[in-house]
Protein backbone atom coordinates (compact mmCIF):
# COMPACT_ATOMS: atom_id res chain seq x y z
CA UNK A 1 0.00 0.00 0.00
CA UNK A 2 3.05 2.48 0.97
CA UNK A 3 4.38 1.86 -2.52
CA UNK A 4 1.22 2.18 -4.43
CA UNK A 5 0.99 6.02 -2.39
CA UNK A 6 4.68 6.70 -2.76
CA UNK A 7 4.15 5.80 -6.83
CA UNK A 8 1.12 7.62 -6.96
CA UNK A 9 2.61 10.80 -5.43
CA UNK A 10 5.94 10.53 -7.77
CA UNK A 11 3.43 10.49 -11.24
CA UNK A 12 1.38 13.88 -9.84
CA UNK A 13 4.38 15.81 -8.94
CA UNK A 14 5.55 14.70 -12.51
CA UNK A 15 2.61 15.74 -14.10
CA UNK A 16 2.65 18.86 -11.85
CA UNK A 17 5.83 20.17 -12.55
CA UNK A 18 5.36 19.71 -16.77
CA UNK A 19 1.82 21.34 -16.43
CA UNK A 20 3.47 24.39 -14.41
CA UNK A 21 6.78 24.66 -16.06
CA UNK A 22 6.72 28.17 -17.50
CA UNK A 23 8.28 28.61 -21.19
CA UNK A 24 9.65 30.90 -23.66
CA UNK A 25 9.41 31.25 -26.93
CA UNK A 26 12.49 32.63 -29.01
CA UNK A 27 11.84 35.87 -31.19
CA UNK A 28 15.09 35.99 -32.90
CA UNK A 29 16.58 34.57 -36.12
CA UNK A 30 19.36 32.68 -34.31
CA UNK A 31 20.22 32.83 -30.76
CA UNK A 32 22.31 31.32 -28.19
CA UNK A 33 22.35 29.98 -24.49
CA UNK A 34 25.25 31.00 -22.43
CA UNK A 35 26.85 28.84 -19.58
CA UNK A 36 26.62 32.27 -17.61
CA UNK A 37 24.34 35.31 -17.44
CA UNK A 38 26.58 37.52 -19.57
CA UNK A 39 26.94 38.39 -23.70
CA UNK A 40 30.08 36.69 -24.47
CA UNK A 41 30.31 33.92 -22.07
CA UNK A 42 30.59 30.56 -23.35
CA UNK A 43 27.55 28.94 -25.67
CA UNK A 44 26.07 26.03 -24.26
CA UNK A 45 23.37 25.77 -27.06
CA UNK A 46 22.05 27.88 -30.51
CA UNK A 47 18.64 28.43 -30.77
CA UNK A 48 16.51 29.61 -33.69
CA UNK A 49 13.33 31.41 -34.06
CA UNK A 50 9.83 29.88 -32.26
CA UNK A 51 12.18 27.53 -30.43
CA UNK A 52 10.44 26.47 -27.08
CA UNK A 53 12.66 26.91 -23.65
CA UNK A 54 11.51 26.02 -20.30
CA UNK A 55 12.44 28.58 -17.97
CA UNK A 56 14.30 27.24 -14.41
CA UNK A 57 14.43 30.93 -13.02
CA UNK A 58 15.12 34.80 -13.90
CA UNK A 59 18.25 36.37 -12.69
CA UNK A 60 17.61 39.89 -13.82
CA UNK A 61 17.24 40.45 -17.21
CA UNK A 62 18.38 36.95 -18.17
CA UNK A 63 16.61 33.64 -18.00
CA UNK A 64 17.94 30.39 -16.64
CA UNK A 65 16.50 28.12 -18.95
CA UNK A 66 16.73 24.37 -20.11
CA UNK A 67 16.51 23.93 -24.37
CA UNK A 68 16.83 19.69 -24.92
CA UNK A 69 19.94 18.76 -22.66
CA UNK A 70 21.64 22.20 -22.30
CA UNK A 71 21.18 24.71 -19.54
CA UNK A 72 22.09 28.09 -19.80
CA UNK A 73 20.91 31.25 -19.87
CA UNK A 74 19.02 33.96 -22.37
CA UNK A 75 19.04 37.67 -22.41
CA UNK A 76 15.03 38.66 -21.93
CA UNK A 77 14.63 40.61 -25.29
CA UNK A 78 15.46 37.21 -27.39
CA UNK A 79 12.38 35.68 -25.62
CA UNK A 80 8.79 36.07 -24.86
CA UNK A 81 6.22 34.61 -23.26
CA UNK A 82 3.35 33.18 -25.70
CA UNK A 83 -0.26 32.35 -24.43
CA UNK A 84 -2.11 29.60 -26.51
CA UNK A 85 -3.65 30.39 -29.18
CA UNK A 86 -5.51 28.62 -32.14
CA UNK A 87 -3.32 27.14 -34.16
CA UNK A 88 -5.11 28.27 -37.35
CA UNK A 89 -5.05 31.58 -36.82
CA UNK A 90 -2.87 32.84 -38.25
CA UNK A 91 -2.70 29.79 -40.68
CA UNK A 92 -6.31 29.61 -42.88
CA UNK A 93 -6.75 27.86 -45.45
CA UNK A 94 -6.36 29.85 -48.42
CA UNK A 95 -4.31 32.78 -46.94
CA UNK A 96 -1.17 31.57 -48.17
CA UNK A 97 0.14 33.62 -44.32
CA UNK A 98 1.97 31.67 -41.63
CA UNK A 99 2.42 31.83 -38.31
CA UNK A 100 5.80 33.21 -38.29
CA UNK A 101 5.31 35.64 -41.66
CA UNK A 102 2.49 36.85 -39.43
CA UNK A 103 5.02 37.30 -36.21
CA UNK A 104 7.27 39.45 -38.99
CA UNK A 105 5.07 41.33 -40.17
CA UNK A 106 3.67 42.28 -36.62
CA UNK A 107 7.21 43.47 -36.04
CA UNK A 108 7.07 45.49 -39.22
CA UNK A 109 8.93 43.54 -42.01
CA UNK A 110 7.92 41.14 -44.30
CA UNK A 111 9.18 40.55 -47.92
CA UNK A 112 6.66 42.90 -49.91
CA UNK A 113 7.89 45.55 -47.42
CA UNK A 114 11.01 44.64 -48.41
CA UNK A 115 10.44 44.61 -51.76
CA UNK A 116 8.62 47.78 -51.92
CA UNK A 117 11.41 49.81 -50.11
CA UNK A 118 14.23 48.25 -52.28
CA UNK A 119 11.49 49.50 -55.30
CA UNK A 120 11.69 53.00 -53.89
CA UNK A 121 15.20 52.85 -52.98
CA UNK A 122 17.00 51.78 -55.69
CA UNK A 123 20.17 53.63 -54.96
CA UNK A 124 20.36 51.74 -51.85
CA UNK A 125 23.11 48.12 -51.89
CA UNK A 126 20.73 45.63 -50.17
CA UNK A 127 23.36 43.01 -51.49
CA UNK A 128 26.00 44.34 -48.66
CA UNK A 129 23.54 43.51 -45.70
CA UNK A 130 23.05 40.32 -47.60
CA UNK A 131 27.14 40.09 -47.08
CA UNK A 132 27.32 41.29 -43.83
CA UNK A 133 24.34 39.15 -42.35
CA UNK A 134 25.99 35.40 -43.86
CA UNK A 135 29.53 37.25 -41.83
CA UNK A 136 30.09 35.12 -38.70
CA UNK A 137 32.65 35.59 -36.07
CA UNK A 138 33.33 32.70 -34.10
CA UNK A 139 32.75 33.03 -30.26
CA UNK A 140 36.49 32.59 -29.62
CA UNK A 141 37.32 35.46 -31.74
CA UNK A 142 34.90 37.90 -30.15
CA UNK A 143 36.73 36.40 -26.42
CA UNK A 144 40.00 37.24 -27.79
CA UNK A 145 38.68 40.67 -28.82
CA UNK A 146 37.33 41.28 -25.94
CA UNK A 147 40.40 40.68 -23.88
CA UNK A 148 42.54 41.94 -25.78
CA UNK A 149 40.87 45.40 -26.31
CA UNK A 150 40.59 45.52 -22.32
CA UNK A 151 36.53 45.67 -22.39
CA UNK A 152 34.30 45.58 -19.40
CA UNK A 153 31.14 43.29 -19.92
CA UNK A 154 27.79 44.82 -18.95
Amino acid sequence: MMKRIVIITMVFLFVATAVLAETVTVITKENTIREYNKFFSPVKAYVKYNDKLEVLSINGDWYKVKFGPSIGYIHKTAVEKRTASSPGLFSRKGSGVSESEAALAGKGFNPQVEASYKSKHPEMKFYLVDNIERFIVPDREVTVFIANGGLVQP
